[in-house]
């Protein structure tokens, strides 16, 4: 059986074959007590984006995963994109989103975990 730390490394790997820039992978499981990992990555286009949702939902399918929420945080969805399966989180953000939000600045005390 897999723990969450390689479940949340191998949906980081799958980021980073599908081309996902910057991916990053935090611990902030001692920060709050809502989720244990978030893996964070730019995308460059709206396709790359749904490309990597679709291979990150069959990982979660053949996994033991459960996707509690998916949220867009733009109308046309090109900005964040956000998985939530309860103990991992995944945003897909563009380098424009990303850089405004600032997530690893936001969540600093998080450990990196090394892919």
């Amino acid at each position: 059986m897999k723990t969450t730390q390689e479940k949340a490394v191998e949906i980081a790997k799958l980021i980073m074959d599908g081309k996902g820039d910057d991916v990053v992978l935090l611990n902030v499981s001692e920060l709050n007590s809502w989720t244990d990992y978030f893996v964070i990555a730019t995308v460059t286009s709206s396709a790359q984006c749904q490309g990597l949702c679709k291979q990150i939902k069959d990982y979660i399918k053949q996994n033991d995963l459960e996707i509690h929420t998916t949220n867009r945080k733009s109308p046309d969805g090109d900005d964040w994109n956000l998985i939530d399966l309860g103990v991992i989180v995944v945003h897909l953000m563009s380098e424009q989103a990303r850089s405004f939000y600032d997530l690893e600045k936001l969540w600093h005390a998080g450990e990196k975990i090394d892919l």
